[in-house]
C-alpha cells in the first residue's frame, strides 16, 4: 500500500511544512512597533552625534558620551535594579550601591522602549556642553510615540520619570570616572627633543587630552595589557624605518589617485578641522571617529532587520568598546609622543609640504582611527557576520557620498589606509593600531559572548 492510498501525499506534507515554517518565521520577525522604536532610537542616537559635532567634541570625550547615554538606554530596557544582572555592566562597579536605601523604581505602566530613548537623551542632555538642546529631541519623541498612538498620558508619565531615574543614576556613576579631574592635573606642554609631538598648522592647537588614559575603563581593567610595542625609532637615517616610512608618505600623498582621494576625506572625521579666510578662521563640521561608527552600527541594525532590544544591544556594545579603545589608544600616544610626518617631512624633506588632511592635535602612534575602527568592525563582525554588505551613508549629512563596503573588516581597513592617503600618520601607527583594536575587541568578546549569543539564539526563535 501507497502513501498516497494511506492519504499521505508527500507534495502536501511538503508543502504544509514549508508554509508552517514560513509562518514561525514570519511570527519571529519583530513587529511594526518594534520597528518603530528601533528607528526613533537610531534617529535621536543622531540627535546626540549633532550636539557632539556643534560642540567640537573630541574623539575621546565623544566616545564617553556615547557610552554612558547608552548604557542609561540599556539599563532602563534590561528592567532592573540589580546592575550586575545587566550582561553588560557585570564586572562594572554598581552605581546602585551607593544609592540611598529607600531608592526604588517604579516599573509598572512604563513603556520601556520609550523610556530607553527618553533616559538616552537625558543622559546626553546633562553630560554634554550644549545637552540642553536635546530638550527639543525629547519633545519630539513624546510626540512621535503619542502621534502614533504607542504611549498614553499615564503611561508617559510614568515612563518619564522611570527614565530620569536611570539616567540620574548613570550620570551619577559617570562622575566617578575621572573626568571631572582632568582639569586638575598638570597642563600638558609639548616635549623637547627630535622624533617628539609638536603642534601643527594652520591652527597649531594645543594637545587635545593629554590625560585621557586616566579614565575609567569598563572593560580593560589592565590597561598596560594593551599596549602595543614602541613605534619606530626616530631616524635621519634614510635607510632606518622611520625613514623609510616618512618617505613613503611623502610620496605617496604626492600622486594619489582621485579614489585615494575620496577615501581619505569619507573617513577624515576630524572635529577640529579648520578652514581660513584672511585672518577668520571657520571650524568646518565633521563627525568624530566613533560618530562614524555608531551610524554604521545603526545602518546594520536597520539593514539586518533587527528589533529594538537587539539594536539597543549592540549600540551599547560598540560604544563602550570605542570608549576603552580610545583610552587604550591615547594611553599610548602620549606615552611614546611620537612626531607627525607633517613636521618631519618638512624638517628633513620638503618644508613646503602639507597633507590633504589636517592634521590632528594630538600626538601621531597609534593611528586612533585605526584602533577604534577595528575594534568596531570586529564587534559588528563578531554579532552580523563576516561578509554583512552594507551602503555608508554615515557622512552623507556632511556633504560626502555613500559608500559601499562586503564587510565590516573591509571597512575598518578602509578606515585605517586613509590615515596613510591622508598623509597624517606613519604605515606602523596603522598596522600596529589595527592590532591593538582587535585585541582590545576580543578581550570584550570574552567577556560579552555568552550574552550576545542569547540574544541572537533568541531572536531565531519562533514565537509561541
Amino acid at each position: 500500500m501507497t502513501n498516497m492510498s494511506k492519504g499521505k501525499n508527500p507534495f502536501i506534507l511538503t508543502i504544509f511544512f514549508v508554509l508552517l515554517a514560513s509562518n514561525l518565521f514570519a511570527q519571529a520577525l519583530p513587529s511594526e512597533k518594534e520597528f518603530f522604536a528601533r528607528d526613533k532610537l537610531i534617529e535621536h542616537l543622531f540627535s546626540i552625534t549633532d550636539i557632539m559635532v556643534t560642540d567640537v567634541t573630541s574623539p575621546p570625550g565623544a566616545a564617553r558620551f556615547y557610552a554612558y547615554s547608552l548604557m542609561a538606554a540599556y539599563l532602563v530596557y534590561s528592567d532592573t535594579e540589580n546592575f550586575n544582572e545587566v550582561p553588560l555592566f557585570q564586572q562594572l562597579q554598581s552605581p546602585f550601591d551607593k544609592l540611598d536605601p529607600n531608592f526604588t523604581l517604579e516599573r509598572e505602566g512604563v513603556n520601556l522602549a520609550f523610556a530607553s530613548t527618553y533616559a538616552m537623551l537625558e543622559v546626553g542632555k546633562n553630560i554634554m556642553p550644549s545637552g540642553k538642546k536635546l530638550t527639543t529631541a525629547q519633545e519630539t519623541l513624546i510626540s512621535e510615540y503619542s502621534k502614533e498612538k504607542l504611549i498614553r498620558k499615564k503611561a508617559l508619565k510614568r515612563s518619564i520619570r522611570y527614565a530620569e531615574k536611570i539616567a540620574a543614576v548613570i550620570l551619577d556613576y559617570a562622575t566617578e570616572d575621572g573626568y571631572r579631574q582632568l582639569s586638575t592635573l598638570k597642563r600638558y606642554s609639548p616635549t623637547k627633543g627630535q622624533g617628539k609631538w609638536y603642534p601643527t598648522p594652520p591652527a597649531y592647537m594645543a594637545a587635545i587630552d593629554p590625560e585621557w588614559r586616566t579614565i575609567r575603563p569598563f572593560f580593560l581593567e589592565n590597561l598596560p595589557s594593551f599596549s602595543p610595542p614602541p613605534p619606530a625609532e626616530y631616524s635621519e637615517d634614510k635607510n632606518s624605518s622611520f625613514f623609510t616610512q616618512l618617505t613613503e608618505i611623502y610620496e605617496v600623498t604626492s600622486q594619489l589617485t582621485e579614489e585615494q582621494k575620496l577615501i581619505a576625506n569619507f573617513w577624515d572625521c576630524n572635529p577640529f578641522n579648520v578652514s581660513y579666510s584672511g585672518h577668520m578662521a571657520i571650524g568646518l563640521k565633521k563627525i568624530s571617529p566613533g560618530g562614524h561608527w555608531i551610524g554604521i552600527t545603526g545602518i546594520a541594525s536597520q539593514k539586518a532587520g533587527l528589533g529594538f532590544e537587539e539594536s539597543l544591544y549592540i549600540h551599547t556594545l560598540v560604544a563602550m568598546g570605542l570608549h576603552d579603545a580610545f583610552i587604550s589608544c591615547w594611553d599610548e600616544k602620549y606615552r611614546s609622543d611620537r612626531i607627525r610626518p607633517l613636521t618631519a617631512i618638512n624638517q628633513l624633506i620638503d618644508e613646503a609640504w602639507r597633507p590633504i588632511l589636517q592634521t590632528p592635535p594630538f600626538p601621531e602612534y597609534t593611528s586612533g582611527h585605526s584602533v577604534i575602527s577595528k575594534t568596531s568592525a570586529v564587534l559588528l563582525t563578531s554579532y552580523f557576520g563576516e561578509n554583512f554588505n552594507f551602503i555608508d551613508t554615515s557622512e552623507v549629512f556632511f556633504g560626502l557620498p555613500e559608500r559601499a563596503f562586503d564587510s565590516f573588516l573591509k571597512a575598518s581597513n578602509e578606515a585605517a589606509i586613509s590615515r596613510l592617503y591622508g598623509g597624517i600618520h606613519f604605515r606602523d601607527a596603522i598596522e600596529v593600531g589595527m592590532q591593538q583594536g582587535e585585541k582590545i575587541a576580543n578581550y570584550i568578546l570574552e567577556r560579552t559572548n555568552s550574552h550576545q549569543n542569547r540574544l541572537i539564539e533568541d531572536s531565531q526563535k519562533p514565537v509561541k
